[in-house]
């Protein structure tokens, strides 16, 4: 997601937006770890890093 996107949203709905994509995360991690396949592996790596973008937007969005 776009860091333009997330900005436009509000306190409660970003906070909601990174429980989500953190729990999807966990998710995919486990189905890799018990040997599930997965569609695509990389995609954890970009849903973390979103996570991060989210979390940096509110942190700005608090300190304002």
């Amino acid at each position: 997601m776009k860091a333009k996107d997330l900005r436009e949203l509000s306190a409660e709905e970003l906070a909601q937006k990174v429980r989500e994509t953190q729990r999807e995360v966990s998710t995919m991690r486990m189905r890799k770890q018990s040997g599930i396949t997965v569609d695509n592996y990389g995609k954890i790596r970009g849903m973390r890093r979103d996570v991060a973008r989210m979390l940096t937007i509110a942190s700005e969005k608090e300190h304002k």
